[in-house]
C-alpha cells in the first residue's frame, strides 16, 4: 500500500498492511543527529524514516499582521517580547521550550472587542500559498498522506488572553469566550475555503488543541459542550463537507472530553500523553470502534535509551491497539535530544514489526 492508501484506511478503520508511522521532534534533536552524521543537513525526516504523513502549517493567525515584535528584555538565556496578539512572552534562546506567559493586554470581553476582534479578518496575507503548494506537491510525489495543519479555537484563544483569563471567562462570562471561539472558527473556515479553492485540497485536516494538563482537562465536559464544541463542529463540518478526515491533537488528560470530541466529528485522536494520565489501551477498548489513534507510546521509555524498556512499552500496547485497523505509531510527545538516533531507529523498526498484519 502507499502511505496515502494506508493513512486513508487507518483514519477510517479499514484493513491495512501495517500500522501507520509518524513523529514529531524538538528542533534540538534534529540538529544533534545532523551533527552526528545520521541525517543530512537538508534531508527530510519524513523521507529519512519513511513516514506515512506530511504536514503543512499554512496560516498566520496572529491578530495584528503588521505588528513588529518588540523586545522588552533580553539576557544570555532568554528574550522577553510583546507580540501581535498583545501577549508578553519570555522564550528560551538556548533550547526549545514552551514560552513563559508573562502578561496579556486582553483580559476580558471589552479588551478583546477593542484590541483583537476587529483585526481578525480573512486577509490573504494570512495564507502561505507557496508553502502549502510546495508541501502538497512534495507529499504527492512521495505518495505520503498530506495534512493541512493548524490550531483550532482553544489554541487560538489562550495566546491572546492566557489560560487564566480564558478559563475564568468560561465560568464568569461564557458568552465572551464563546464569541472568541466563533470568531476564530469563522476565520479558519474562511481562510481554508480560499486556500483550497485556489491550491487544491489536502488528504486530511490536523487540528492542534492542547485542552488538558496532568490528570484533568482545562474545562469540564459541560463547558466543552457549551462553549468550545460548537466551534469544533463548525470547523470539522467544513472538512467533512469536502470529504476530509479530521485528526485532533491534544496534550494533557482529555479523556473526559473524548466522547464529545467524537460527537464534534473527529476521526483520530493524537497524542495520548501517558504522563498526564492518558491510557492508549483503555481508550482503544472504549472508543476504538469509533475513533482512530496516533501516539500513546510513553516517550520516557525512549529517554532511557534502553531497548528492553522500549520493547516492554511497545509489546504491551501495539498488539492490542492494532486490532481494528486504526492505529499509527507515534510517541506521546515530541522526541527530545536525549534520545539517541539508534534508539529512535530501533523504536521505529520494532514498532512496525509488531504492527504488521
Amino acid at each position: 500500500m502507499t502511505s496515502i492508501e494506508r493513512m486513508t484506511n487507518l483514519l477510517a478503520r479499514k484493513p491495512v498492511d501495517r500500522i501507520g508511522l509518524y513523529e514529531h521532534f524538538w528542533g534540538d534533536t534534529r540538529k544533534k543527529w545532523i551533527g552526528e552524521g545520521h541525517i543530512g543537513a537538508d534531508e527530510s525526516l519524513d523521507e529519512h524514516f519513511g513516514y506515512d504523513a506530511q504536514e503543512c502549517w499554512a496560516f498566520n493567525l496572529m491578530a495584528d499582521l503588521d505588528h513588529e515584535p518588540k523586545v522588552l528584555e533580553e539576557t544570555d538565556e532568554t528574550i522577553l517580547t510583546l507580540d501581535g496578539n498583545g501577549a508578553t512572552l519570555r522564550r528560551h534562546k538556548l533550547h526549545n521550550a514552551t514560552p513563559e506567559h508573562v502578561a496579556f493586554n486582553v483580559t476580558d470581553r471589552s479588551s478583546w472587542e477593542e484590541l483583537i476582534k476587529p483585526k481578525l479578518t480573512p486577509d490573504r496575507r494570512r495564507i502561505k500559498f507557496d508553502a502549502y503548494r510546495e508541501a502538497r506537491d512534495a507529499a504527492r510525489k512521495a505518495n505520503r498522506f498530506f495534512f493541512w495543519s493548524g490550531v483550532n479555537v482553544f489554541e487560538l484563544m489562550h495566546p491572546v488572553c492566557g489560560h487564566e483569563h480564558m478559563l475564568v471567562g468560561m465560568a464568569l462570562d461564557p458568552d465572551w469566550v464563546r464569541d472568541m471561539c466563533t470568531t476564530y472558527a469563522d476565520l479558519t473556515c474562511s481562510l481554508q475555503e480560499t486556500l483550497f479553492a485556489e491550491e487544491g485540497y489536502p488528504d486530511g485536516i490536523w487540528y492542534y488543541e492542547d485542552m488538558g494538563f496532568k490528570e484533568r482537562p482545562f474545562m469540564s465536559p459541560a463547558m466543552y459542550q457549551e462553549i468550545v464544541q460548537p466551534a469544533h463542529k463548525k470547523t470539522i463540518a467544513l472538512a467533512k463537507s469536502h470529504g476530509l478526515p479530521v485528526l485532533m491533537h491534544s496534550c494533557g488528560f482529555v479523556e473526559p472530553l473524548v466522547p464529545h470530541m467524537i460527537e464534534a466529528g473527529i476521526d483520530c485522536l493524537q497524542v495520548i500523553e501517558v504522563k498526564a494520565g492518558m491510557d492508549l489501551v483503555r481508550l482503544h477498548r472504549n472508543y476504538g470502534d469509533r475513533l482512530s489513534f496516533m501516539g500513546g507510546i510513553d516517550v520516557r521509555a525512549l529517554y532511557s535509551n534502553d531497548r528492553a524498556i522500549i520493547d516492554r512499552e511497545l509489546e504491551a500496547k501495539i498488539p492490542v491497539v492494532k486490532n481494528g485497523f486504526g492505529y499509527s505509531l507515534h510517541s506521546d510527545h515530541s522526541i527530545p535530544n536525549t534520545v539517541e538516533y539508534e534508539t529512535y531507529r530501533y523504536f521505529v523498526d520494532r514498532g512496525l514489526e509488531l504492527g504488521k498484519y
